[in-house]
C-alpha cells in the first residue's frame, strides 16, 4: 500500500499530560497534534500514557479515566488525522470492551481513521498494579508512508520487541515512553540493528516524585540522530509541550541492516522460547559456581590484545602476541593482580584473510592438534590464564572460522564457529551450528561468539537464556554494523568513553552480561579497534564501559569480577520477565519481503 514514496515529515510531540484529567489531557494534546499537522507532519508521535498521566496504584484509581480502542480519544484524533491527512500515533490507557481489562497500550490512526494498536508487553512495575500485560504480539501496520509498529518504554530493554516489529516487516518503530534514561538509550541500538527509523517521545516533566528526561530522539535506520528535543534535569522540569521534526525517507526503508535480516539463522534460536521461571534449579549451581569464581573482586583481571595482524604470517602475529602478554603479566601482578583471563582478535594468527586467494586460506587451515592451538596451549599454561583465540579450523575437508576458550592447564574448553558468515567468510567458512555457553573455573559461565555473529541480537539473547556473565567476542571489526554512540551527553551518570559502540553496549544491557570485544586496529586493513569491557547498568549510576582507541596497538587490562548487585534490572529479572509466547517470529523461517523499489 506504499502510495508516497517521497519524503515526508514526522513530528514528536513531547507532551505533559496531567494526572487524573483525561478531558483536559486530550484538548490539549489535540492542539498540539494539530499544530504538528498543520506544519506538514504526516507521522506525529505521542509519549506513554499520554491522554491520562502515568501513575496509578489500582485499577480502581485509573477507572474514571479509561478508555476503550476505539473510542473517544481514537474519535476525537480521527478527525486531525482525516482533515490532514496524516498519521498520529497516542500513547493511552485502554480497557477491552469485551472482558474489561486494562492495557498500557499504544494506537495508530490514519487518514482513514483508527488503523490497529498495541498493548505493552514487557511491563514496568508502575503498571503492574493495574495493567494487563500486552497480548497482541508486535503488529505491523501497512501504511501509504510505510509499515509501522509500535512498542513501549521497558519494552526497549528487550531486545526482542524491536527485532520482532523489523522481522515482521516494519519501516518505522514509534516509541511512546515515560523514560527517566533507561529506554531511550537503547533507540540508536534498535534503529541501526533493525533498519528501522525509531521515533521516541517522552515526557519532560516530574510526576509522583518520578522525573522524566526529555530527551526525545528521532533516529534513523542506519543510527544517526535526525532530531533530539533538550534533556531536562529533575529541579528544570518542563511542563509545556515541545515539537520536534525530522525528514523520513522512504528510499532509506531498504538498508544494509534490512538484509541482514536474510542472514538470520532461526534454527539456532529456539532457545529464545524458553522460559526460566522461579523453580530454576540450574540457577544454584549457577550460584555457588558464581561464589567459587569471585573470591577476592579485584583480583580477577582480563587482558583484551588489540594489535594491527601481518595477513597470513602466523610466526609474526604469534610473535606480536607473546610480546603484549609479556609485558602485560609484567605490568598486571604487582598492579591488579590475577590474570584470569586473555582474549585475542578473531582469526588471531592470521589476521583477516579475505584478500588472500582461497588456496592461501585452505592453507592456513588447522586441526586442534595443530600448531596455532599448540603456541596458545603453551601460553594458557606459562600465564595460568584462560585464553581464547581465533583460528581457521580445518575439519572433515570443511574450514571454519573458529575461536577457542583454553584453560590455565591448556585443555581446550570450549569452541564456537562462526554461525553467521560475512560475504567474504562465505567464500571459505562453513557456518556453525551452535550457540556456545560454558561454565569454566576462576571466570564464570562464558559466552563465545565470533566477530559479526554480533550484529544478530538473537545470539546474545540465547546466551542470557542459557546464564552467560560474560560474553566473549573476538572480533575483526571495521565498522560493518553498530554505530558509534550518540546519545546526550547527561544521559549516562559517568558519561560514555569515546568509541563507545552502540551494538556491543546494547548485547551487554539486553543480557545483562559483561561484554567483552577484542578488535584489531589498523588502518590498511580497516579494522577500528574499539576493544572494551561493556557494562550491565552504565545508565544509572553503574560500572561504566572500558573502550581502548580505535588506532593505537594496546592491551586493555579490566576487571572482571562481578561486582554489580541489587541493581533495578539484572538477568535473574530478564529471564524472568521474558514474554516468551510472542517470540515466535524470531524463530521461525524468514520469509523473505521484497525490498522496495525507492529509485
Amino acid at each position: 500500500m506504499m502510495g508516497n514514496r517521497r519524503p515526508f515529515k514526522a513530528a514528536i510531540i513531547e507532551f505533559n499530560p496531567c494526572l487524573n484529567n483525561l478531558n483536559d489531557n486530550i484538548k490539549h494534546l489535540l492542539k498540539e497534534v494539530t499544530e504538528a499537522a498543520e506544519k506538514g507532519a504526516k507521522l506525529i508521535v505521542t509519549p506513554e500514557m499520554a491522554t491520562t498521566g502515568y501513575h496509578y496504584e489500582n485499577r480502581r484509581a485509573l477507572k474514571p479515566y479509561i478508555d476503550t480502542i476505539p473510542g473517544k480519544t481514537t474519535a476525537a484524533f480521527e478527525k486531525v488525522a482525516k482533515h490532514y491527512q496524516t498519521h498520529i500515533v497516542i500513547g493511552m490507557a485502554e480497557v477491552d470492551v469485551e472482558d474489561g481489562l486494562y492495557y498500557n497500550s499504544a494506537v495508530l490512526i490514519g487518514p482513514d481513521g483508527y488503523i490497529g494498536k498495541y498493548r505493552k508487553i514487557h511491563q514496568w512495575a508502575t503498571e503492574n498494579s493495574w495493567a494487563s500485560w500486552g497480548d497482541m504480539g508486535v503488529p505491523v501496520y501497512e501504511t501509504e508512508i510505510g509499515n509501522i509498529s509500535m512498542i513501549i518504554c521497558m519494552d526497549a530493554s528487550y531486545f526482542e520487541s524491536a527485532r520482532i516489529a523489523a522481522v515482521n516487516g516494519a519501516d518505522i518503530l514509534c516509541f511512546p515512553t515515560n523514560s527517566t534514561g533507561g529506554s531511550l538509550s537503547m533507540l540508536q541500538a534498535w534503529a541501526e540493528m533493525n533498519g528501522l527509523y525509531v521515533l521516541g517521545a517522552n515526557r519532560s516533566n516530574t510526576e509522583k516524585g518520578y522525573h522524566m528526561i526529555g530527551a526525545s530522539t528521532v533516529w534513523s535506520p542506519n543510527g544517526e540522530k535526525l532530531a533530539e528535543t533538550s534533556y531536562i534535569e529533575e529541579e528544570k522540569t518542563r511542563n509545556e509541550t515541545t515539537i520536534i521534526y525530522a525528514e523520513i525517507d522512504p528510499a532509506e526503508y531498504d538498508n544494509r541492516s534490512k538484509r541482514r535480516l536474510q542472514s538470520r539463522q532461526p534454527d539456532l534460536y529456539g532457545d529464545l522460547m524458553l522460559h526460566i521461571g522461579p523453580w530454576d534449579f540450574t540457577k544454584y549451581e549457577l550460584i555457588k559456581e558464581a561464589e567459587d569464581v569471585q573470591g577476592n573482586e579485584m583480583s580477577n583481571c582480563a587482558a583484551l590484545l588489540q594489535y594491527t595482524p601481518v595477513i597470513g604470517d602466523k610466526k609474526a602475529n604469534l610473535s606480536k602476541i607473546k610480546s603484549l602478554l609479556k609485558d602485560t603479566a609484567a605490568e598486571t601482578k604487582p598492579k591488579k593482580g590475577l590474570l584470569s583471563l586473555v582474549v585475542c582478535p578473531e582469526l588471531s594468527l592470521t589476521g583477516p584473510v579475505h584478500s588472500l586467494e582461497l588456496t592461501a586460506i585452505q592453507q592456513l587451515g588447522e586441526t586442534d592438534h595443530d600448531e596455532t592451538v599448540n603456541e596458545m596451549q603453551k601460553l594458557a599454561c606459562m600465564y595460568q590464564t584462560h585464553l581464547v583465540f581465533g583460528m581457521i579450523e580445518s575439519d572433515s575437508h570443511a574450514l571454519y572460522n573458529t575461536v577457542m576458550l583454553l584453560t590455565p592447564a591448556g585443555d581446550i574448553a570450549a569452541k564456537a564457529r562462526k554461525l553467521h558468515v560475512t560475504e567474504s567468510d562465505e567464500r571459505w567458512a562453513t557456518p556453525g551450528k551452535d550457540i556456545v555457553v560454558t561454565s569454566t573455573k576462576g571466570v564464570g559461565r562464558v559466552g563465545l561468539m565470533v566477530g559479526y555473529d554480533a550484529a544478530f541480537p538473537e545470539t546474545a539473547g540465547v546466551m542470557a537464556v542459557n546464564h552467560a556473565d560474560f560474553i566473549i567476542v573476538p572480533s575483526c571489526w571495521h565498522g560493518d554494523y553498530g554505530k558509534e554512540m550518540a546519545l546526550h551527553t547527561k544521559m549516562m551518570e559517568n558519561k560514555y568513553p569515546t568509541n563507545t559502540m552502540t551494538t556491543w553496549d546494547a548485547m551487554a544491557r539486553f543480557a545483562q552480561a559483561k561484554t567483552l570485544i577484542a578488535n584489531f586496529t589498523g588502518t590498511k586493513l580497516g579494522c577500528r579497534g574499539g576493544s572494551a569491557i561493556y557494562t550491565l547498568d552504565p545508565i544509572y549510576g553503574g560500572e561504566t564501559p572500558i573502550v581502548a582507541s580505535s588506532d593505537k596497538e594496546e592491551v586493555l587490562v579490566v576487571a572482571i569480577a562481578q561486582t554489580e548487585k541489587d541493581c533495578w534490572f539484572d538477568q535473574n529479572k530478564l529471564l524472568l520477565s521474558r514474554r516468551t509466547h510472542y517470540y515466535r517470529p524470531l524463530v521461525k523461517k524468514f520469509e523473505h519481503v521484497p525490498m522496495l523499489d525507492c529509485n
